[in-house]
């Protein structure tokens, strides 16, 4: 699954737009690279998001096309 997409459906991020934004904007990085919203997002990949002074980590646990709101937090762990 592409990373803007895990993104939102993850709910990490509310739109694809603005996780794809973040994304060409560098403020995303996987396993410590900066990466693409074409990314594919793989089951143990750790996700940086730099938003202003917030800076969290997420692992990633599951990949799903779709997901419920309460399904969406078993898709990741926040790690920072």
């Amino acid at each position: 699954m592409r990373l803007d997409k895990y993104l939102k459906v993850s709910r990490i991020i509310k739109r694809r737009t603005v996780a794809n934004e973040a994304c060409d904007a560098g403020k995303v990085e996987v396993n410590g690279k900066i990466a693409r919203a074409s990314y594919d997002v793989k089951i143990g990949d750790e996700i940086k998001i730099s938003l202003g002074s917030n800076v969290k980590t997420y692992r990633v646990l599951e990949i799903s096309e779709h997901a419920l709101k309460e399904d969406a937090l078993k898709m990741y762990e926040q790690i920072k």
